[in-house]
């Protein structure tokens, strides 16, 4: 199985690709649409990495294909500008999934 990067920047495109990950680099809803269709087409791809950017701009492209889908994963990944979570989102989830104060 391999990953596939969709980035909405250049420097996270570079990054991936220097680890030796393919993708591209997509801006408007249209073209992460199409660039998530080729993905879903190539059984080889297993996870598909996307800069958070997309998770909070079109949430309704990313949901329709995780919840009809079972592969490829879908991860997003911060990009250069950092993530857009809180700085203690991971104590946060550890305290709501288990019900301890870290």
């Amino acid at each position: 199985m391999k990953m596939f990067l969709i980035s909405d920047n250049v420097d996270t495109y570079t990054g991936m690709r220097l680890a030796g990950v393919d993708g591209v680099v997509v801006h408007e809803r249209e073209e992460l649409r199409g660039a998530l269709e080729k993905v879903l087409e190539d059984k080889t791809i297993g996870i598909v990495l996307l800069t958070e950017k997309f998770g909070r701009e079109f949430p309704d492209i990313l949901d329709e294909i995780k919840l009809q889908r079972k592969m490829p994963l879908l991860v997003e990944i911060p990009d250069r500008h950092g993530t857009g979570r809180k700085k203690d989102f991971i104590t946060s989830y550890v305290n709501e999934a288990i019900g301890l104060k870290l």
